[in-house]
């Protein structure tokens, strides 16, 4: 029986799987008597392998490797400076009978202490509060765990620093529940720095912004994107909703108008990319012969299409929205597979950000040293904050989400009727 109890636990205990080496394979450091005996054995032990230590760097990668194929690390882990430093400071100090903190101390006093020490960092970002203002950017999403997060971060002029996550799993997501939480950001900042609040274009956001009669004032809402892509539908809709209209349309156009099905901001893409295509197709049948002929019975509609068809201007706002939303739509795609990507976003990340601030500086006529923020969202300011301050943001690489179209934060806020350089 005891024999029995003794094999079970062997059982249970962890297997040591030797780790890989040029020459054999090993569990125990090159330090061990087994090293020893091995290499007395070969002549490997050679005056150069000793001097650069070759046997126990090979035996610290494999337990480096080991530990990220055990613990399923993600690759570009090797990337963060302070994995480096970490075995560079440990290299070149001597510290005899040290253990790496345990999963108590990381989650408890380490943390404790980290947290602290951010927080007298951003200690001089906050003071400029008081004297410059600050905007609330706040955005729903989903983590890893499927749980509703509402974050709250507070963009000034130093830089954006997060503020709080809220786990909305147990609430129901009202403009009650919405306003509370903006209410209790702005309290705990300070309200007489806020200069305004942002949110995305949900009606729930919508409802909390103009609660109350004093909000329903100083609310603006700013939708630009929405409105080429409504008149975008309008007009898909006025050709492909009737057999004579649509045949010609196909004697003008060489591609058909896609019916595609409306998810976030990708369908909106979708379909203006179709409409760049055939936009001179479009052009020829609104001034044809035909067009004019068969448009009797709805003339309202047939000439409100036309005149968005040929306004230059309504064109140039596409090709806006396709030249800052290609990349972000681009590196989506190639994420999009079953192939394994996350070693791909990393790098695909940091080139999104700079194509996309690429094209708002070429649009918005900025020089490279200077960004400067406009939030294309819904707006909950207060205009004694805004009449005299104009608010500049500098090298912010984040993205603020609306309507479900993700957009850069960029270009200016600028409400600055009485403001005095």
């Amino acid at each position: 029986m005891q024999k029995r109890v003794e094999e079970a636990e062997n059982r249970n205990k962890p297997k040591c799987v030797p780790l890989p080496n040029s020459s054999s394979s090993f569990t125990h450091p090159p330090s061990a008597p087994i090293f020893e005996q091995r290499k007395r054995k070969s002549a490997s032990g050679s005056a150069l392998e000793q001097s650069f230590g070759i046997q126990s760097r090979n035996y610290l990668n494999a337990l480096i490797a080991r530990m990220f194929y055990s613990a399923g690390l993600p690759f570009h882990f090797a990337r963060n400076p302070y994995y480096v430093k970490v075995f560079s400071y440990a290299a070149n100090n001597s510290i005899s009978g040290y253990v790496p903190p345990g999963y108590n101390s990381l989650r408890c006093n380490l943390l404790v202490q980290e947290k602290a020490h951010i927080e007298r960092l951003l200690k001089p970002l906050k003071g400029l509060w008081k004297e410059k203002g600050l905007s609330i950017v706040t955005d729903g999403w989903t983590d890893a765990q499927r749980r509703p997060l509402i974050n709250f971060m507070a963009a000034s002029e130093g830089a954006p620093i997060f503020l709080s996550a809220i786990d909305g799993s147990k609430e129901y997501k009202d403009k009650h529940y919405i306003a509370s939480l903006i209410t209790n950001v702005i309290k705990e900042v300070g309200p007489q720095k806020v200069v305004q609040v942002i949110t995305d274009n949900a009606p729930v956001c919508k409802a909390a912004a103009k609660n109350t009669e004093r909000n329903k004032i100083v609310y603006n809402e700013c939708w630009w994107i929405t409105m080429v892509s409504d008149e975008a539908k309008i007009i898909k809709d006025f050709i492909m909703n009737h057999a004579m209209r649509l045949a010609i349309s196909n004697e003008f156009v060489p591609l058909k108008l896609l019916a595609v099905a409306e998810t976030r901001f990708a369908s909106t893409i979708v379909m203006l990319k179709r409409f760049k295509l055939i936009k001179h197709g479009l052009q020829s049948m609104v001034i044809s012969d035909k067009w004019n002929a068969y448009r009797e019975d709805s003339v309202g509609i047939a000439q409100t299409v036309k005149e968005i068809i040929l306004n230059d201007l309504w064109w140039d706002k596409v090709d806006y929205i396709l030249s800052f939303t290609g990349p972000i739509y681009d590196m989506l795609r190639l994420c999009d597979t079953d192939k394994p990507t996350i070693h791909l976003v990393y790098d695909m990340w940091d080139s999104m950000i700079e194509q996309v601030r690429t094209v708002i500086f070429r649009q918005e006529k900025k020089e490279e040293d200077e960004l400067l923020l406009l939030f294309y969202l819904p707006v909950l300011t207060r205009p004694s904050f805004l009449d005299n301050y104009k608010i500049f943001f500098s090298r912010l690489p984040a993205l603020c989400f609306f309507n479900g179209y993700g957009l850069p934060l960029s270009l200016v806020v600028e409400h600055s009727s009485n403001f005095n350089q």
